[in-house]
């Protein structure tokens, strides 16, 4: 596969998400292997699928893994159920799950202080049946105004992420304007501006959504970046998407945030899923 072909690609910051990379290997594990392919950053999805409130000591085995690796935790989603799996997040879902993102919050919250993480992203949640749509969405705007305030206290910025629609059908932000749209409630919500657009062009290209107006319209917004290629959801190269010249294009509208790697490796260890990137 071809580098980056890319005149600035050098100048991104890239880092992995090992929820979706070196998967091949527990997770404890995985923090020391992106060190050794290179990187310097990770990110994660919460951890623990069936649980929000794990063990201190399951924290705190996670926690030293980050550090003896000597890499920076600069991602963290908030609990989302199972994932990857059938649900997309748990703050909008009447009920039990959103008692426990709300028993999330705090936990999540202190794990990335631990480590010096400024993002936490939340996930929206499905629609539920049965359920008035207004009536999720004001739960939401009460879940992420608490979300955002847990994030303030640590210095962070709250992520709200668009999906794609062909692979969640029942997740209600499948567009930029709808993710960007519910980060102003926020912000208008709490008064603390903390509120901020997670732009993954691989969902945005799945919902055929115009990438570079996309970026042209939310890269001053937007706190977090995530990569893939479509089709596929595989490393850059494998697909279509131009993702050097989108990421030359939001760094010169002045993003200098990280690029987070959620891709597929493919039928080969992640630590050969890297071949494309400049060294």
């Amino acid at each position: 596969m071809p580098a980056f072909e890319s005149s600035t690609a050098a100048e991104q910051r890239f880092n992995v998400n090992l929820s979706i990379l070196f998967t091949e290997l527990p997770l404890l594990e995985r923090p020391a292997a992106a060190a050794a392919a290179g990187f310097t950053a990770v990110e994660l999805w919460w951890p623990w699928v069936d649980s929000p409130t794990p063990e201190r000591s399951e924290l705190d085995a996670l926690k030293k893994a980050i550090e003896d690796a000597g890499v920076q935790l600069t991602g963290l989603n908030f609990y989302a159920g199972e994932l990857p799996g059938p649900d997309r997040g748990a703050l909008s879902i009447p009920g039990e799950e959103s008692e426990r993102f709300r028993a999330n919050i705090d936990v999540a919250a202190d794990f990335a202080a631990s480590l010096g993480c400024k993002a936490l992203n939340a996930l929206y949640g499905n629609r539920v049946d049965g359920v008035d749509p207004a009536e999720q969405d004001a739960l939401a705007l009460e879940n992420l105004v608490l979300a955002a305030r847990a994030a303030h206290r640590i210095g962070a910025i709250l992520l709200i992420e668009t999906l794609n629609a062909p692979e969640s059908p029942r997740y209600p932000l499948v567009s930029a304007p709808a993710g960007v749209g519910v980060v102003d409630k926020v912000n208008e919500a709490t008064g603390l501006g903390n509120a901020r657009f997670l732009m993954d062009l691989y969902h945005l290209s799945m919902n055929g959504e115009d990438l570079p107006a996309v970026i042209e319209r939310y890269a001053g917004r937007t706190g977090h970046v995530q990569i893939a290629d479509n089709p596929g959801r595989g490393a850059p190269g494998t697909g279509t998407l131009p993702l050097a010249d989108l990421l030359d294009q939001l760094r010169k509208a002045g993003y200098d945030g990280w690029v987070g790697l959620e891709y597929k490796p493919g039928d080969r260890p992640s630590a050969e899923a890297f071949d494309w990137l400049p060294r």
